[in-house]
């Protein structure tokens, strides 16, 4: 009983996923790559991908934020519709590491004034038992003017790390973010009453549960 306990516990806390690698300097159609809170985030080079641990936080399934996915270790890890379990430096240096450059256009004197710039990107969100092998960010945050979401590669990592909010995805554009939406300017949730974001309730598992982000450059 022990012994199936514990791997209970091992299995609700990691993700599995399969990614393309090598052997011996030959091909390899797939190989399983476990996301762990521990281990939580993996860079495909070949496939030109990030994929990080994160969990569905059902509090904003039901009331509106304007916080995509945070850092779970963050100031703001509750604040937002995933909690992520990447930091923002090693989610910033995987989105560098598959050459995705970044726009660092924002400062805390033009936010509200300018849309986010870096490169575009697509957001899909998976999880074990879901409709489908992947959702894109679109069909699994709700934008209430049915905007479509432009996710940029902002960069910020210097105010990132001064202000630690843990901001990973920001549904607005955001100087402290290192991803944010360019269809809207800063404060147009919280401040300009423009918009408002929840998670769809009518695709999202329930709270808690362990989902998968993976971020490609947008084609």
């Amino acid at each position: 009983m022990k012994k199936f306990v514990a791997l209970f516990s091992i299995m609700i806390l990691s993700w599995c996923i399969f990614v393309p690698g090598t052997v011996f300097g030959k091909a390899e159609p797939k190989k399983r790559v476990t996301l762990t809170k521990e281990n939580p985030i993996h860079v495909d080079m070949k496939g030109k991908s990030v994929t990080f641990l994160a969990e569905v936080n059902g509090k904003y399934l039901v009331q509106p934020t304007r916080h995509g996915v945070v850092f779970a270790g963050g100031k703001f890890g509750d604040k937002c519709v995933f909690k992520g379990h990447a930091s923002p430096k090693d989610f910033y240096e995987a989105l560098t590491r598959i050459g995705l450059k970044p726009g660092n256009n924002m400062t805390m004197d033009n936010k509200e004034k300018t849309f986010v710039q870096g490169d575009l990107l697509d957001v899909t969100v998976s999880w074990d038992g879901a409709g489908k092998a992947a959702y894109k960010l679109d069909e699994v945050i709700i934008d209430s003017n049915k905007k479509p979401l432009q996710i940029r590669f902002g960069g910020n990592l210097e105010n990132a790390l001064k202000v630690n909010t843990g901001c990973l995805l920001c549904l607005d554009s955001c100087p402290v973010g290192i991803t944010s939406n360019a269809s809207y300017t800063y404060g147009a949730v919280e401040k300009r009453n423009e918009v408002t974001f929840k998670g769809n309730q009518k695709i999202l598992p329930s709270d808690g549960t362990l989902v998968v982000i993976t971020i490609k450059k947008k084609k």
